[in-house]
């Protein structure tokens, strides 16, 4: 079997997901952390376990050994009190929480944001267009999914370059016990606290039309819905942690596969000079399928015995699905490894699938679209600035996404 988690993985991990596909479909490891998890990668499996009740997001069902204690998750989470989120419960309190935010990213909700992103989008451009060069991932991809749910959420201007921050070190230092990520997410804990408090205090008896999410999650606890205050700063923060780093990745991700299939990103550059949007549309798609920002979906714990792929899970075992694995499946995609922008039949599982499919995927499907459309249209020779061989990608668990992404063009304006 090949050897898992290590850098290289982490640069490539397709082939030795291509091998655990053939040879050993739901396979159990031993992860960095310690932890003994299930690997679930062929796409049928993991459509499957993605949508079966026996497979509790409640990390109260994990059967710990002690070495492994608070191993999964995310750091800090549980000494923050941020543990009553979306993707640590099931129903009926998830179906409750969930109905209460899902009213923000409705389809027409994010079309009322569209103009307001593409001007974040515009903003952050102007500030290195002139230089000729840029770091995509630090100047681009990150500030601008934080500074959209940032306005979503209702944050103050004045405070957002502080959200910057914490998110900043989350993504810079990982997890382990003297992470960052415990630190910021205490912060952030904090300031959401307060926050709410403050908003709760300033609320106008009637919502004004697009009124912000925090807002929004106070009237619904309000109005006997019954969200406590720790509900609605670990809801806040879920919608931040979840909605940011992947569409940095997915921003991240996507360009760095354009720039590397010269082919498939004339045809996407001609496509928008001549105003078209279906190419961006099912690009952008591909783009999720090809090399997603989620590898492995979220965790998930056996309540009672299971079978998945013809293998027996015990109560209590961690499953993790292999959405990278799963999405490149030769039974399920034709030319799997292949980048077609144009690809129709691409029922991928970039956003998950059941009752967690991603809440925020039409705000993920703007922010991708409109960053990649502006990008190539703004700076039409874009391309990266020294060898890819270079380029080291974060090793993490769950998400997968470059430390930076170095880049040239004619500057101008």
């Amino acid at each position: 079997a090949p050897e898992l988690f290590t850098w290289e993985f982490a640069t490539d991990p397709y082939p030795a997901y291509a091998w655990l596909r053939e040879h050993a479909p739901v396979h159990r490891t031993r992860l960095p952390s310690g932890v003994e998890a299930w690997l679930v990668t062929r796409y049928a499996d993991a459509k499957q376990a993605l949508a079966d009740g026996r497979l509790s997001k409640n990390p109260a069902h994990h059967d710990e050994p002690a070495h492994a204690k608070g191993r999964t998750g995310i750091p800090g989470e549980r000494k923050a009190e941020l543990m009553t989120h979306l993707l640590n419960i099931d129903p009926p309190d998830h179906t409750r929480l969930r109905r209460l935010v899902s009213k923000a990213f409705t389809p027409r909700r994010v079309a009322e944001f569209a103009p307001r992103v593409q001007e974040l989008t515009d903003q952050l451009i102007d500030r290195f267009q002139e230089r000729g060069s840029a770091d995509l991932i630090h100047e681009f991809a990150f500030p601008l999914p934080i500074y959209a749910i940032c306005e979503l959420l209702g944050v103050p201007r004045e405070d957002q370059d502080d959200f910057r921050d914490w998110a900043g070190m989350m993504i810079r230092h990982g997890g382990g016990p003297r992470g960052g990520v415990g630190r910021s997410v205490k912060k952030m804990r904090g300031y959401l606290g307060e926050l709410i408090h403050k908003k709760r205090a300033a609320l106008p008896e009637v919502p004004a039309p697009g009124e912000d999410l925090i807002s929004g999650l106070i009237r619904a606890s309000d109005h006997g819905e019954h969200l406590t205050e720790n509900e609605a700063a670990a809801m806040a923060f879920i919608l931040l942690f979840a909605g940011f780093e992947t569409t940095v990745n997915l921003i991240g991700n996507g360009t760095y596969a354009l720039l590397t299939h010269p082919g498939q990103r004339e045809r996407l550059q001609a496509s928008l000079a001549a105003g078209e949007r279906s190419l961006l549309e099912t690009g952008v798609e591909e783009l999720l399928r090809y090399d997603g920002p989620v590898e492995l979906a979220t965790w998930r714990f056996a309540t009672e015995a299971v079978r998945v792929g013809g293998q027996d899970i015990a109560p209590g075992d961690p499953v993790l699905v292999v959405l990278a694995a799963a999405d490149r499946d030769p039974a399920r995609f034709a030319e799997p490894d292949t980048l077609d922008l144009s690809r129709r039949d691409n029922q991928h599982l970039g956003y998950g699938h059941g009752i967690h499919y991603c809440l925020g995927a039409p705000l993920a499907r703007l922010e991708g679209q409109t960053a990649l459309a502006t990008l190539l249209t703004r700076l039409p020779d874009l391309r990266l600035a020294g060898d890819s061989a270079d380029l080291r990608w974060r090793g993490g668990l769950i998400m997968r996404g470059l430390r930076t992404l170095p880049v040239e063009f004619t500057p101008g304006r």
